[in-house]
């Protein structure tokens, strides 16, 4: 079950991948590596800010050993 309406400034998981241009997993995986919080609704509807998803967009992310790099040729 979706949510009906959220206050405005409030995100589903796939409606904040929708604002960044990234698939809802990649929503998931920032929360799970600390780069963005949720700000509320239960643990399989979480919510989001708007502001803390566009701050997450635009924040640098960790690496992990053997990722690519992001100028690699």
């Amino acid at each position: 079950m979706e949510y009906r309406s959220l206050p405005p400034g409030l995100l589903t998981t796939t409606t904040a991948a929708l604002a960044c241009g990234v698939q809802p997993a990649t929503i998931r995986d920032w929360v799970r590596r600390g780069v963005l919080a949720r700000a509320g609704g239960t643990p399989k509807r979480p919510i989001y800010r708007l502001r803390d998803v566009l701050a997450a967009r635009d924040a640098p992310k960790p690496s992990r050993p053997g990722q690519r790099a992001e100028n690699a040729a």
